[in-house]
């Protein structure tokens, strides 16, 4: 069970939730609470500092595999565009798609 999920059902304050809840350190408990206490834009912007904070140095080679994987699904969206067909899936049919399958978990 995710750590949203924990605190939205009120488990982390009851102190349920198994092996997860027991070995997780208060430090870490109180930075939790607080973080998803954050407006999403905060959340978001959290998360991208901590990922940062643990990867390693930036490989050439996967940013090059990226920026080509970009530039072809951009290619693929003006050329829908230009066929009078949509761009792409909107964002809250994607989101709702991942929700669900997520909560089916």
């Amino acid at each position: 069970m995710g750590l949203a999920r924990l605190l939205s059902r009120g488990a982390i304050a009851a102190g349920v939730g198994g092996d997860y809840t027991a070995t997780m350190s208060s430090t870490f408990h109180t930075v939790a609470i607080e973080a998803l206490n954050l407006d999403q834009a905060d959340r978001l912007r959290l998360a991208a500092e901590l990922i940062d904070s643990v990867e390693g140095p930036a490989d050439p080679g996967w940013e090059r595999a990226w920026s080509a994987e970009l530039d072809r699904r951009s290619a693929a969206a003006d050329a829908r565009e230009a066929r009078g067909e949509p761009r792409g899936i909107p964002w809250s049919e994607v989101r709702a798609g991942v929700l669900k399958r997520l909560a089916e978990r």
